[in-house]
């Protein structure tokens, strides 16, 4: 069974810092390029970032180059991103997702995905 299970979000204060995690099972995470997309209230779902098999390849979303950081551990199935110098525009709901391909991942046209977690930046 497939299982992505996020960690993480909340509230933070503008200009403060979060981490999310996605847990994988095995077997999703070894053989999957891994990302995290987020949606907004009234908006569609966007790429944020994703991350190689591998962990030496990763790309970004503009809006995050420069803040945010993904990585992998692939002794613990487990993506992590780093979020620094929330923006309140970064307020959404963020979902890890995999895929067999960047181009899959970054185009949300997946069936892997995890639950979503809430991440809130006030002003």
């Amino acid at each position: 069974q497939v299982q992505l299970v996020e960690s993480g979000g909340g509230l933070v204060q503008t200009g403060g810092s979060l981490s999310l995690s996605c847990a994988a099972s095995r077997r999703t995470f070894s053989t999957n390029i891994m990302g995290w997309l987020r949606q907004a209230p009234g908006k569609e779902r966007e790429f944020v970032a994703g991350i190689s098999r591998s962990g030496d390849t990763t790309y970004y979303a503009d809006s995050v180059k420069g803040r945010f950081t993904i990585s992998r551990d692939n002794a613990k199935n487990t993506v992590y991103l780093q979020m620094n110098s929330l923006k309140p525009e970064d307020t959404a709901v963020y979902y890890c997702a995999a895929g067999p391909a960047f181009s899959v991942v970054v185009s949300g046209k997946t069936e892997l995905w995890g639950q979503g977690t809430q991440v809130t930046v006030s002003s």
